[in-house]
């Protein structure tokens, strides 16, 4: 059983950074894809970055050039650096993994899920 667990979100003001951290449990690091979602109040969850197994990695368009994925395998920890934040970018971010190479932002390939950390940008 993987059990994620999410932190480092907070508020920022436009222009800002935070880094998004998820820690890994029953997890083995090179098995698993990774990605970050997020849902805003009243839209669908959305894919933000992923990270496969093989270690490519997948960006929304939304995100390209602002944030970074990463993972950290000795601490088996994902990151999500989020540069130039944006009020569009309020939201709470979700960590996922599942078991699998491809780095896919399809939220039904996913089987693990955090509980997610809150992300507020105001203008």
């Amino acid at each position: 059983q993987v059990v994620l667990v999410e932190s480092g979100g907070g508020s920022v003001q436009a222009g800002g950074s935070l880094r998004l951290s998820c820690a890994a449990f029953g997890y083995a690091p090179g098995m698993y894809s990774m990605a970050w979602f997020r849902q805003a109040p009243g839209l669908e969850r959305e894919g933000v970055a992923a990270l496969g197994a093989d270690g490519r990695t997948s960006y929304a368009d939304s995100v390209k050039g602002r944030f970074t994925i990463s993972a950290d395998n000795a601490k088996n920890t994902l990151y999500l650096q989020m540069n130039s934040l944006k009020p569009e970018d309020t939201a709470k971010y979700y960590c996922a993994a599942f078991w699998g190479l491809k780095a896919t932002m399809d939220e039904y390939e996913y089987k693990y899920w955090g509980q997610g950390t809150q992300v507020t940008v105001s203008s």
